[in-house]
């Protein structure tokens, strides 16, 4: 009985956090780590635009974020390829405070989002 319990509270806290309102920013700011030489870049981009992050190309697809927390939770919908290679290496949501979640998997570099760029300019 404990376990149904417990289990119907998840279910119904889940629930609600995935009915959490979400809006689209402009863009995103994004992190991109050369792991073997251990060099940071941030970089800025528009939703639809497509950029270079060390040996990567990255398109940012949308940026979404809470409504109610600006701040918060960030998730962007990337593509990731190698430079003048067809081969998609990542392709899906990446979220902000989980970035392992769902992660670009590469011998050499790392990318993931930090937070959406909102209008109010945060």
């Amino acid at each position: 009985m404990k376990h149904l319990a417990l289990m119907a509270a998840l279910l119904a806290a889940t629930g609600a956090a995935a009915q959490q309102k979400a809006q689209s920013g402009p863009g995103a700011m994004l992190r991109g780590l050369d792991k073997v030489n251990g060099q940071t870049v941030d970089v800025e981009m528009q939703n639809g635009q497509t950029g270079a992050i060390f040996g990567l190309d990255v398109a940012l697809g949308d940026c979404r974020y809470p409504v109610d927390n600006p701040t918060g939770d960030a998730f962007a919908y990337l593509t990731i390829w190698e430079k003048g290679e067809p081969e998609q290496l990542f392709d899906g949501w990446m979220i902000a405070t989980s970035p392992a979640l769902n992660a670009l998997d590469h011998a050499r570099y790392d990318v993931w989002v930090i937070r959406c760029i909102t209008p109010s300019g945060d």
